[in-house]
């Protein structure tokens, strides 16, 4: 059976890389150590032509090839730095090139003679921190502190560092045949506006100014770019060439964002899965309808092929002969490394089949339903083993995130509890058509919401549904506070760092200054929509029983959201509580310490089980604490 432990037995793929020459894959695995109190990354060796696994020592992780396939880079943490160690491949042997407190990227030189870094160096005056740009702060890195990011360049075999030079918000960076091709981000809208350059032999000319594009990767025609010429913060990506200084599109009349992506909850990547250009072929994701697939396009005759496209691919590479190696999910398997050669897709790893077969895992089971005004919605929902049940309602992030074929080790738990568990993709969801993503500039909270209504009308009119609760993370936990100011539909709601008030999200979190007026309107200070779109002047209204969760080192939608609206539903007379823990950041429930998030699993559970099952009158939370 489940239990709320569980989570702890899931082993996670997070990255994966291939040698250039298609004999090695490396890969890292993140498993929690419930004694340390932690996640633990280990690194570990394939060898293709003999089957046979290395495992490096625990904390590895980040690996990269150099390009002649003889060395490998990677990083160990120790305490709380970070040592860029570089093995010889033939012998196993490694050394540490450079131990720092933090490493942001690092590249090799074509002809393998060096290694760029990049670090960040801070202010760190003892008493204060001290700012001339936003954000202040930053959700996972904290207080900026004038950072700077600072380009170390390295002779591989000799070790010395050769030199050194600095920039600002570096977003990513490579070493192309020129020189260290580096993307950076404008300050004032830091996701969607950068600056890419060109540094060789200790000069810095300028590839391309103020476009929506990061530079990823270099094809013998060009760079490749992912983004679009002029974007904003809802728009799709797409793959781009650069040639010769035209911009050539590649992806942008499939329509599909190549950023894509669904909510992996637990199995989620540690790294971006920015499009490759290896050989001949641009390798790329697309996201459709729950499904982020995998794809590539030949650079000579644009001619697109898809090799994976049954379930989720979180990261990805290739090797010059065609081989890839890639992380997928779906919603029977967990996250499982495997290769695609020789036209045929292998697993190479099987790190979660012996529990799951422990275990019972449920499927999702998908319908399609026309919302409200006709819009055309997916959603996916989880049985329990007897109805008449509740339903707990599950509401993503983003807005522009999605739902889609995943194991969700929160709804498997729940559905064993013997609850209905919905997911939908409501207008605003990754993974549609861009004016599908773009429905909920402005309006946030309104059309949105009602298709989630109306999938939840759906589910009643196919299955045997009883009380239902609702919740969800972010954005999810903004339309969880936003759902019971609108309707009392739900019996018991849970919200997890989530929005109660734009204004203030607007003036405080670390991307709300361009964010928060992408999506609710330009001009906070007089525009209506930051007062009439927050749950917070709604408050009177609510009728939910309401358990409010946050993490203190949230600077994303930071703890002000939660604790503003806990005062005044407090104020108010209503049934709510609230737990802060007292670390991690957005992202706490797959990135805090095992008992963190040992403890958000049992206050979900116990809450949902007491509001819905037991009908409890008031919520008891010793009885999270004693759960096994």
């Amino acid at each position: 059976m489940w239990s709320v432990s569980s989570f702890a037995k899931l082993v996670v793929p997070t990255e994966v890389r291939m040698s250039p020459d298609g004999t090695w894959v490396a890969y890292t695995i993140k498993r929690i150590d419930p004694e340390k109190n932690r996640a633990i990354r280990q690194l570990i060796l394939y060898n293709l032509k003999t089957r046979e696994r290395f495992f490096l020592s625990e904390d590895t992780s980040k690996p990269r090839f150099s390009p002649t396939s003889k060395k490998l880079a990677y990083l160990k943490k120790e305490d709380d730095k970070s040592s860029l160690c570089i093995m010889e491949l033939s012998n196993f042997s490694s050394y540490t090139l450079l131990t720092t407190p933090n490493v942001s990227f690092f590249g090799w030189s074509h002809d393998e003679r060096n290694l760029f870094v990049v670090t960040q160096k801070k202010r760190n005056d003892p008493d204060l921190y001290f700012e001339t740009r936003i954000p202040v702060w930053f959700d996972a890195k904290g207080f900026l502190d004038d950072q700077r990011d600072v380009f170390h360049i390295f002779d591989v075999e000799s070790r010395q560092e050769l030199t050194q030079f600095e920039e600002k918000n570096v977003a990513y960076a490579f070493w192309s045949k020129e020189g260290i091709v580096y993307t950076v981000f404008r300050e004032e809208a830091p996701f969607t506006r950068f600056d890419i350059f060109l540094h060789s032999n200790g000069s810095k000319r300028t590839v391309l100014e103020d476009v929506g594009f990061i530079a990823t990767s270099e094809s013998q025609w060009g760079f490749i770019l992912l983004g679009r010429e002029k974007k904003n913060a809802f728009q799709h990506d797409y793959v781009y060439l650069l040639k010769n200084g035209q911009i050539l599109p590649l992806t942008e009349r499939y329509g599909l964002d190549n950023s894509g992506h669904i909510s992996l909850e637990v199995w989620a990547s540690d790294s971006e899965g920015y499009p490759i250009a290896v050989g001949e072929w641009v390798y790329f994701k697309s996201g459709e309808r729950g499904i982020v697939k995998l794809e590539r396009m030949n650079l000579r005759s644009f001619a697109k092929e898809t090799l994976f496209s049954e379930g989720a691919v979180s990261c990805f590479d290739a090797s010059e002969d065609g081989k890839v190696a890639y992380v997928a999910v779906d919603d029977e398997r967990g996250a499982e490394v495997c290769i695609l050669h020789d036209g045929k897709n292998e697993r190479i790893t099987s790190l979660n089949e012996q529990f799951l077969a422990t275990v019972t895992v449920k499927r999702l089971n998908h319908f399609e339903y026309a919302s409200f005004d006709g819009t055309k919605i997916d959603a996916w929902y989880l049985k329990p083993d007897s109805s008449p049940a509740p339903l707990i309602v599950f509401v993503h992030g983003g807005p522009k995130g999605a739902y889609g074929r995943c194991l969700y080790f929160m709804g498997q738990l729940l559905a064993q509890e013997g609850f209905y568990v919905l997911y939908t993709n409501p207008r605003g969801s990754d993974n549609y058509d861009e004016g599908f993503a773009l429905a909920v500039k402005e309006r946030t909270g309104l059309e949105d919401f009602k298709d989630i209504l109306s999938g939840v009308e759906e589910l009643k009119r196919r299955e045997a549904v009883t009380d239902i609760g609702i919740t969800g993370i972010s954005y999810g936990g903004f339309m969880t506070n936003w759902a019971i100011t609108q309707t009392d539909m739900f019996r018991a709601a849970v919200s997890e760092n989530g929005i109660s008030y734009w204004f203030t999200s607007y003036a405080f979190s670390d991307i709300g200054f361009w964010f928060d007026k992408s999506l609710i309107g330009d001009d906070p200070l007089t525009n209506e929509n930051y007062r009439k779109l927050s749950p917070l002047f709604h408050a009177k209204n609510v009728k939910t029983p309401l358990l409010l969760i946050h993490s203190l080192e949230d600077y994303r939608c930071p703890l002000d959201q939660s604790l503003m609206f806990y005062h005044v539903l407090k104020d108010l007379g209503k049934e709510v509580y609230i737990a802060i823990f007292k670390k991690g950041a957005h992202g706490h429930s797959v990135q805090a310490s095992y008992s963190h998030r040992l403890k958000r699993y049992k206050l979900i559970v116990e809450f949902f089980k007491q509001k819905l099952l037991l009908k409890s009158e008031i919520f008891d939370p010793e009885k999270c604490f004693k759960l096994d």
